[in-house]
Formats: C-alpha cells, structure tokens, sequence
C-alpha cells in the first residue's frame, strides 16, 4: 500500500460522540414532533415510532461501527462503497454527497437559521440576506484552519445543545408547566388523526429523518484516536442520547401542549414557548433552534469535506490529474484545505442559485440506498483484504460480532421499506435524483481520463 496523506488523530470520545449526535439534533427537533404528534394522535403510538426508528438507527449504528473500524481514514461511506462494490459506485456516493445532497442540505440550513436570528436581534434586510453566506464563510473558514480549533468548537455546541434539550424538558416538568392529564388517555388516538397506515409510514419517514446524521462519525474516522474504542462507543452513545433527547422532549412537548391544539408545527413551537417562558417563550426557543442548528452544520462542515478529500486522495493518487489538488493537506494547518474550499464554493453556489429545496427533495431516495448499500458491503467483508499499515491491523475476512447478521438485515430492511415509500409517494423526483446521481459516471469519466495507466492498481485491490 503507497503512502498517502493522513489527518492528525486528536479527536476523543466526546468529540467522536458530538458528531454523531450533532447533526441528528437539528431543526428537525422542534418541527417533526409536532407533525408526527398530530398525525399519530396517540403518544403511544408517538414513543412506539421513535422507539422503532431507535433500533433500526442502532443497527445500523453497529453496521458503520464495524465498518469504521475495519477502515478507520477520513472518507466513511466512500471508502466502505469502494471496498464492497468497487470504485464506480463509491464515487457516485462522492458525487451525490460531496456536490449535491450536503451542499443543499447546509444551504436549506442556513437559510432556515435566518428567522429565528432576527427574532434574537433586529437584522436589516441586506443582513438577513447575506447571513447564511457568512455563515458558510464563517464555517469554512474555521475547518480551513485545522481540525482541532473546528472539533473543540463542534464539540462544545453540540454537548452544550443536548445539555439545553434534557433542560428543557426538565424545566417543562418541574415548572409545572407539564400535566400528565395532557398525555392522556395514552393508546386512543385523538380527533382529526390521519388514516393509521399513512399517520405511521409518514411519522416513520420523518422520524429516520430527524435521526438522520448519525453515520458522520464515519466521515472523520482518520482524526479519532484509537478508533478501536472510540467508534463503538461514538456510534451506540451517540444513538443513545438522540433517542433519549428525541423521547423526553416529544413527550415534554405534548405534556405541555395537547395534541388537539397543534395546528402547525410553527405554532405548536410558539405556543410551547409562551406556555414555558410566558412573552420571552419566542426569543427562548430562538436561541434553542440557533444552537441546535449550528451544531449540525459544524458537523456537516467537518465531515463532507472529508469524503472530497478521500474520494480524491484515492481516485487521484500517483497520478495526479484535476482531483489531485482536493487530495493534499495543508501543509501548516493539516487540514484538508482545497476540499474545505470546495465545499465551501459549491454550498454557496446552491445558496445563490436558491435550489437547495429541488435538491432536497429529489436526492433523499439516493441518500436513503447508498445507506443500505454500505451497511450490504459486510455481506462482502470476506474479500476486503486491504492491510492498514498505520494499526497494523487487517480490514479483510468475515464478521465476527455476536449482531452479525441481524443488525445489517433490520437496517436493509428498514432502508428497504422506506426506500419503496419514498418511490410512491414521490416518484417524479425520487428518480430524478437517481438521473443526478448516475450523471456522476460520465464526471468521473472526464475527471480521470488520460491519467497514468495502472496507477489504480496502487490504490485498490479490488477490480470493477
């Protein structure tokens, strides 16, 4: 195996466990609750969906444990993909996440921060407009500067929002603010509830959304020191404390508001608030939904650059090419700077272009198979034989963990069925973002024609 370059491994198991927690506790905390609340009408129902959702999560949770641990480097799904089903199919999930689905993603994210910022602080339009830039900018800039000032900072906000989370639903409790008259009767489901069926394949949709982020752990695996140990406790900790955030403030969020009264999930957030914090209630759950949303783009700021990186370390190496330059450290601040720039660039592109919302909706079907791809490539795990020189360890041969099969059949078969939901209900734009996913080939085509013949016999052991 030819050297290549490697990022500093400084990050710890609280660090490793904020990204894992940091991006599933987002936005989606303060609106999905509320939407699956009042389509369910039942907080059995309610805790039996999250609960669900939990142990497909942990499945798969010990899948990418195992996988980030066989190839503990910078580049998560990437590299399991290219390992399992070749390089073709691994740099469509490089395409897909590094250029379409993550930039939207931090785009529609910050964007959506702007509001709850002007209900902090009165913003000028001119401000408001070119706050989410700034933000992006801001971001870029602190992962351009090396990861250990950008880990401490993600660390600090994500740790500190869960903190918030658990306080406030504590606070909900024991200000009195909580009844449990309003959780009652528990199983009936309440008046105007949808149809059953179609309440729990949307809650279920929903619900693995807002979980969704939790395998960025993978992404920066090569800065985890001894990733033997601090991946499976990021991963299993890390889904833990999600679904314990996601149980207690669901329930805190019904106990104080009754189900009939959700209308929508903005006023079911205001009138939360005003029933906690009486007139400051908006300005409380502000500064909720800042920090929430922050912490999960530090994550997404830290971890995608990281697949540009190793998608271009190993598609490019020893043989140069246009991807090369995305595949280099910086050579003070060890960061993968160019890929950080990358990101950067192509974010607020989408930001301009004001198409993160069309990229969003088409791209989720993709994002919800390469998912269950990569937890399949275990089913492969026989013929992964690539030495890790810098553990001194072997990625190849069978699985051996006491889950295995299990684990990785729940999570195909729980992708699987949301995977088919996502193709009937949305079938225009779940396969057009299979056309922008497969556009990816003819790209890769023209990033790496004319390169060295042979040299990817350096970079991979398996043949397409």
């Amino acid at each position: 195996m030819h050297s290549q370059p490697q990022t500093k491994r400084e990050m710890g198991v609280w660090a490793a466990t904020a990204v894992v927690t940091g991006e599933a506790i987002s936005l989606g905390i303060f609106l999905t609750p509320a939407e699956m609340a009042k389509s369910l009408g039942s907080p059995i129902l309610l805790g039996a969906v999250w609960l669900g959702m939990a142990v497909m999560t942990l499945a798969g949770a010990l899948c990418f444990t195992e996988l980030a641990v066989r190839f503990p480097f910078d580049g998560g799904e990437y590299l399991y993909l290219r390992r399992g089903f070749g390089r073709r199919v691994a740099f469509l999930y490089g395409w897909m996440a590094a250029m379409v689905m993550y930039p939207g993603v931090a785009a529609s994210l910050c964007v959506g921060l702007v509001p709850y910022a002007q209900a902090l602080v009165p913003l000028s339009a001119r401000v408001a407009t070119a706050l989410p830039a700034l933000i992006l900018l801001g971001l870029g800039a602190l992962n351009y500067f090396g990861a250990r000032i950008s880990s401490e900072v993600m660390t600090l906000i994500n740790w500190l929002k869960v903190s918030l989370l658990i306080g406030l639903a504590g606070w909900a409790a024991l200000s009195g603010h909580a009844t449990a008259a309003n959780l009652a009767p528990l199983a009936a489901r309440r008046a105007g509830s949808g149809p059953l069926g179609g309440a729990i394949a949307g809650a279920a949709v929903s619900a693995f959304f807002c979980f969704g982020g939790w395998w960025e752990a993978g992404k920066i695996a090569g800065e985890v020191r001894n990733p033997r140990r601090t991946l499976p406790i990021a991963f299993a900790g890390g889904v833990a404390v999600v679904t314990a955030v996601y149980l207690l403030v669901s329930f805190a969020f019904v106990a104080v508001v009754p189900m009939q009264q959700i209308r929508s999930n903005s006023a079911f957030v205001a009138l939360f608030g005003q029933a906690l914090f009486g007139a400051a209630g908006a300005r409380v759950l502000a500064a909720c939904v800042l920090l929430c949303v922050l912490g999960g783009l530090m994550v997404l700021s830290m971890a995608v650059p990281r697949v540009t990186f190793a998608l271009a370390r190993e598609e490019a190496a020893e043989r140069g090419g246009p991807l090369a330059a995305f595949g280099r450290l910086h050579p003070q601040f060890g960061s993968p700077a160019n890929a950080v720039l990358l990101q950067t660039g192509v974010a607020l592109l989408v930001l301009t272009l004001g198409a993160f919302d069309r990229i969003l909706a088409f791209i989720v079907f993709s994002a919800v198979v390469f998912l269950a791809l990569t937890a399949a490539t275990l089913f492969r795990a026989g013929r992964m034989q690539e030495p890790n020189d810098a553990l001194t360890w072997q990625a190849g041969g069978p699985v051996r963990a006491w889950w295995h099969p299990y684990a990785p059949i729940v999570f195909l078969a729980g992708s699987g069925i949301l995977a088919a939901m996502l193709l009937l209900n949305s079938p225009v734009p779940s396969l057009a973002g299979a056309a922008v996913v497969l556009a990816g080939l003819p790209m890769r085509w023209l990033l790496v024609r004319g390169t060295a013949p042979g040299a990817e016999s350096h970079i991979l052991l398996e043949e397409d």
